[in-house]
């Protein structure tokens, strides 16, 4: 055998390993790759995608022509599975007025989402509501609203804020107007003055 034809079969060893170590990586690659872990491919079940989105939403609700609630929302999104809802991702800032133009009360949080069945929207995160009318500022870090019984209420700490006054407590409790608000197991009332 000359030195050409052992070079020639060297090369020709060398290239079916080097196949055969490539055939055999993909090999090795597609079964480990084919595995479907649940938790990751529950993003594609339909009840994971959103019937309806929104961007930029400005949603006004007004009785008998009469302007009650103007809401602003920077993603909307509907769903119909496994429970009807709407879901508020990130953030939602409400305006109630009296139905003359005239702002009552504003309702800001950092998420939020309505039931349709239950009739209930619930916000969280950060949640801010001001009563234009009494000068009060409640703050929450979340809070329930039953429209069937026309209640809101939140078993976080809450902290109001009317003027120079602080008030602390352990639960929120109101009608759906406002016009009760109740503050449960108080820690204190502090006054506040700013020099």
């Amino acid at each position: 055998m000359s030195a050409t034809t052992r070079g020639k079969n060297h090369k020709l060893r060398t290239k079916k390993r080097y196949l055969s170590f490539l055939v055999l990586s993909s090999y090795i690659l597609l079964l480990t790759a084919c595995g479907n872990d649940i938790e990751k491919t529950k993003i594609f079940e339909p009840q994971a995608i959103p019937d309806n989105t929104i961007k930029n939403a400005h949603i006004q609700r007004s009785e008998n022509g009469k302007l009650q609630m103007l809401m602003t929302a920077p993603l909307v999104e509907q769903y119909s599975k496994p429970e009807p809802k709407t879901e508020y991702r990130k953030g939602i800032y409400i305006q109630f007025f009296n139905g003359y133009r005239n702002a009552t009360g504003t309702l800001r949080a950092r998420y939020a989402v309505t039931y349709d069945k239950r009739e209930e929207m619930q916000v969280r995160d950060s949640v801010v509501i001001i009563d234009l009318q009494r000068g009060d500022t409640i703050y929450l870090h979340n809070l329930t609203w039953n429209q069937l019984e026309h209640r809101v209420y939140s078993d976080t700490t809450v902290r109001t804020k009317n003027g120079p006054r602080v008030t602390i407590g352990d639960r929120f409790e109101s009608d759906d107007a406002f016009e009760a608000p109740q503050i449960y197991h108080q820690r204190g009332t502090i006054e506040w003055k700013e020099e």
